[in-house]
């Protein structure tokens, strides 16, 4: 993973702006912001990795995923901005990261390192109901997708699956995720075999609502897709 640093101060001030994030946090921390890109598919953190920064998603789209001990993936969310990567670990006080970042898209994150925060923003009241509240609607989240995990069929979490990873800005720049050679990945990430994710596949192009060729599993009926995935449950 290679992260593309932007050198230019005023891409920070148009992000800056763009969120209102002088609404939440101390003026004296914006000389601290950097401000990077990620190409789709780079990872930004791996599950157990050192972190020493809070992350800030402000262009673009990426999935969070954990692994278990026996090696197995499953997909927890995807995510457009506002979003903070890092924020349970500067809260908890844990300096290793709890789940893995991948860009489905090009994104764009504000950086800032975590002494800045202690320094400046410890005590700044509307930082911490800030992240109070981002952490609030993650929790509530991530809550959703587990039941979402457990109790709805593959069928439809390899809908809600295309749907997050076709991305609505540039569809083109991410159909990487829907190639054949990914998807072990992808059954790994929506908790299914294999083998069972081609019959769902096998089901899905009876219908009519995707086409899979040689190398790409391809979207073919969108509403049809959105009316089977009842709503993007991922997101």
């Amino acid at each position: 993973m290679t992260i593309h640093d932007i050198q230019d101060q005023a891409q920070v001030e148009y992000y800056w702006k763009l969120h209102d994030l002088g609404a939440h946090f101390p003026q004296i921390l914006f000389p601290y912001l950097t401000v990077f890109h990620l190409e789709q598919g780079d990872i930004l953190c791996t599950q157990g990795d050192d972190i020493e920064h809070l992350d800030i998603l402000v262009h673009g789209k990426i999935k969070i995923y954990t692994t278990s001990q026996e090696g197995k993936t499953l997909i927890l969310c995807f995510k457009t901005p506002l979003e903070f990567i890092g924020d349970v670990e500067y809260i908890n006080g844990n300096d290793k990261v709890i789940n893995t970042v991948e860009a489905v898209s090009s994104v764009h994150f504000l950086r800032i390192h975590r002494k800045w925060l202690v320094q400046y923003g410890s005590d700044h009241v509307p930082l911490l109901q800030f992240l109070l509240q981002m952490m609030t609607r993650k929790f509530y989240s991530s809550s959703n997708y587990s039941r979402f995990n457990l109790m709805y069929p593959v069928e439809i979490r390899l809908a809600s699956y295309m749907l997050s990873v076709a991305c609505d800005e540039d569809p083109a720049d991410c159909y990487e995720e829907l190639r054949i050679s990914s998807l072990v990945d992808v059954a790994n990430l929506i908790g299914t075999s294999y083998r069972h994710l081609n019959r769902v596949i096998q089901k899905l192009g009876s219908d009519g609502l995707v086409k899979r060729t040689s190398e790409y599993l391809v979207i073919q009926n969108r509403a049809g897709l959105e009316a089977l995935a009842g709503h993007n449950i991922y997101e």
